[in-house]
């Protein structure tokens, strides 16, 4: 195994965990037709894990695509 097969592992890995992580939009009460919409800003850890998202999305992205073109 190469070293941008093993980064795309990882940062797949990591994006299913950081995605499952984060919290969901809607309440339980939303689930039987009550309007559960509002707008928050993310603060604290839901910000941090939501930026560390975002960039384990990139690196993964990225890893794929050095991938595809770096093809022996």
């Amino acid at each position: 195994m190469n070293f941008i097969e093993i980064v795309t592992i990882v940062s797949a890995i990591l994006t299913i965990l950081l995605i499952l992580l984060q919290q969901r939009g809607a309440s339980l009460g939303a689930g039987f037709g009550a309007s559960g919409e509002l707008y928050t800003t993310r603060r604290g850890v839901e910000k941090n894990i939501f930026q560390t998202t975002v960039f384990t999305t990139t690196l993964f992205i990225v890893s794929i695509l050095a991938a595809i073109f770096l093809v022996k």
